[in-house]
């Protein structure tokens, strides 16, 4: 049977408990429900505003058809996000059809005042950013998001210069910058010293952790909020410990999943505003938003984590 977060989950959990091992199509018939608990939030720096810690991206698994999408597990995801108001909802218009997608999830929900909307701008300046911009509002049935961020640096100057004209026109609310890999961290980290940014979305995670010697610091020195993506690495890391149960102490901070455990690592950081692991499966779902609840790590618990990956 190949590895994947579904049969991990289980493995993981019945290993920690000395239970029989469950099945993907097992756990596939899980109820729905979630979390108990508060979800924690952190400010927007120098706003009023807050978000709740986990949210949600799209990237890959918001990538299908429209055609039955109300009556998908995508639907059974955004719901279960939805019970958090004003959490993260992150897509792309280079994300295949996740823009339209999420939309499409939005209108059935009549939610897209329940969430916090951030896209990108993916084209080179000028009129293709312009023309991408009102492809994406068409696509997510919105004239306005709460974010719209530059993808991967494309075209940075320019395109930047277009996010403050939108922003002045109340197409959106903060404008940011976003990538995918370390190697751009010195890059934006320049660019948070020059320029006037809301927010910065970048890879973090328990081996990941490039972003904490200067562009978390520096983040949260001038007041920009912090989106972390691929949080999972994209699921290495849950093959990294498969068939290990989860440390004792795990319950110290509130963790019953190996998932949970690595979310808290990264929205314990006083420089994240909220991670969004993308997810079409509202198991999984329902497990991410666990790690928004209940203890979260401190310094030395952050530690023993990260020598857990090491």
């Amino acid at each position: 049977m190949p590895v994947d977060r579904r049969n991990f989950l289980g493995w993981s959990a019945a290993l920690a408990a000395g239970l029989p091992t469950v099945t993907a199509a097992q756990s596939a018939s899980a109820p729905a429900g979630a979390p108990a608990g508060t979800m924690h939030r952190r400010p927007i720096p120098n706003t009023n505003e807050t978000l709740p810690v986990i949210g949600l991206g799209t990237a890959d698994t918001f990538d299908a058809s429209k055609q039955g999408v109300r009556e998908s597990p995508l639907s059974n995801v955004l719901e279960l996000l939805l019970r958090t108001p004003g959490s993260v909802l992150d897509t792309e218009p280079m994300y295949g059809a996740a823009e339209g997608v999420t939309g499409e999830l939005l209108r059935h929900h009549n939610a897209r005042k329940q969430v916090f909307l951030a896209t990108k701008i993916s084209a080179q300046s000028g009129v293709p950013a312009q023309a991408q911009w009102a492809q994406s509002q068409r696509e997510l049935g919105s004239e306005t998001v709460d974010l719209l961020q530059v993808h991967n640096l494309i075209d940075w100057r320019d395109n930047l210069r277009y996010l403050r004209q939108l922003k002045e026109q109340g197409k959106t609310r903060y404008i940011g910058l976003t990538h995918y890999r370390a190697d751009a961290h010195d890059t934006l980290a320049q660019l948070v010293r020059s320029e006037r940014l809301d927010f910065m979305q970048i890879n973090y995670s328990v081996a990941e952790r490039e972003a904490e010697r200067t562009l978390l610091p520096l983040c949260e020195q001038r007041g920009v909020a912090v989106l972390i993506n691929r949080p999972f690495q994209d699921g290495r890391l849950f093959r990294g410990v498969q068939g290990k149960p989860l440390p004792p102490w795990a319950e110290e901070i509130d963790c019953t999943s190996w998932g949970q455990l690595l979310l808290k690592f990264i929205v314990s950081h006083p420089a994240v505003t909220a991670a969004i692991p993308a997810t079409s499966n509202p198991r999984h779902m329902r497990d991410n938003l666990g790690a928004g609840v209940g203890r979260m790590p401190d310094a030395a618990q952050r530690d023993r984590i990260a020598a857990l990956f090491a």
